[in-house]
């Protein structure tokens, strides 16, 4: 099968969509299936407003068609909500082709962070978008379950993997600091909430930040006792990782959290709030501790065993994953 994938997150963004979006690939095209990618570095590209690290295509959807056309494809998957997804989407209608699409982030939440934006508005927006796909992948029964509630069709559920061969405990250890290690990683923006982790009164031990983003600089200076690193990956990433004792995820927007189950593979228990993603990662699963205060989440989830949160992690496969979106996926017949 010939798959178009649109996404406006790629590389050299560091992010959970892109790190999923690749490994789907490789297991995809390790089953016979041909991937093309439409993503931003094919366009001439702006910075994203509030966000300058991302690249945003600009007037892509006449490039985007011709691009289309050359691959004839089998099936087309718009991934985000971009310029490229919102331009994929017009291809689509226009042609009356069938796709599917995914909802990787709650935008909504999003913009009424950085934007006086209302969530009815930024739903209302969301929804339309998705309104006319086949399939809408979400990661997570909770998510699905809200966006059903707030009018989304064609909702279903799509799992997500971990890499247990490179996420897992380790001796050679990229961190030497005072423990215990309060581990974050994934973007330093507002919208991941990260503020609410560096004003915790934890006590003795070191707040390690890993990871870059807009808010980097002005956290940073606001709290010289914390330790940011700056972005990591592949090998360098999973020794920060497996540097740590506690993981602390205290944002409230994420649809999943693919660093949860990296750090649980790592050996790393979770604190977080009890909202979608850690809900539906950890629950009462034994592997974390949610709690509303999260300065309690984060004392109670050092006692918790690495073998434990080791073995809850090795449950998610990357395999199933590839297979869930390969089934989703609707073909384009020659009719259309």
């Amino acid at each position: 099968m010939r798959i178009l994938l649109v996404t406006d997150a790629w590389s050299p963004q560091i992010n959970g969509v892109v790190r999923t979006w690749q490994r789907v690939i490789r297991e995809v095209e390790a089953k016979g299936h041909e991937v093309e990618v439409i993503s931003p570095d094919l366009f001439k590209t702006i910075p994203c407003p509030t966000y300058p690290e991302i690249r945003l295509a600009m007037f892509p959807a006449r490039a985007l068609a011709r691009r289309a056309e050359v691959f004839r494809p089998d099936a087309i998957h718009i991934a985000t909500e971009g310029p490229l997804g919102q331009a994929a989407r017009g291809y689509c209608l226009k042609k009356h082709l069938p796709f599917t699409t995914s909802y990787h982030t709650r935008f909504p939440e999003y913009f009424a962070a950085r934007l006086p934006v209302p969530l009815a508005v930024g739903y209302w927006l969301m929804r339309r978008f998705h309104s006319a796909s086949d399939a809408v992948l979400v990661a997570t029964q909770t998510i699905r379950d809200d966006l059903e509630e707030r009018g989304f069709p064609n909702v279903t559920q799509w799992s997500r993997g971990v890499d247990t061969d490179l996420f897992r405990p380790r001796n050679d250890h990229a961190l030497d600091l005072p423990r215990p290690i309060y581990l974050y990683v994934g973007r330093v923006a507002v919208e991941k909430n990260i503020e609410a982790f560096l004003k915790l009164e934890l006590g003795i031990g070191t707040k390690v930040v890993v990871g870059d983003g807009p808010q980097r600089a002005e956290l940073e200076s606001r709290y010289p006792n914390v330790v940011f690193t700056g972005a990591k990956e592949g090998e360098e990433l999973a020794r920060h990782y497996a540097s740590g004792n506690v993981f602390v995820f205290p944002s409230r927007t994420d649809t999943f959290g693919l660093v949860m189950l990296e750090a649980l593979a790592s050996g790393l228990p979770v604190a977080a709030y009890p909202v979608p993603g850690p809900l539906d990662v950890v629950n009462a699963s034994g592997v974390g501790v949610l709690d509303e205060d999260l300065g309690y989440a984060v004392q109670r989830a050092l006692a918790i065993p690495s073998e434990r949160c080791r073995a809850h992690a090795m449950k998610y496969s990357w395999t199933v994953c590839a297979e869930q979106f390969l089934d989703n996926l609707q073909p384009v017949t020659d009719a259309a």
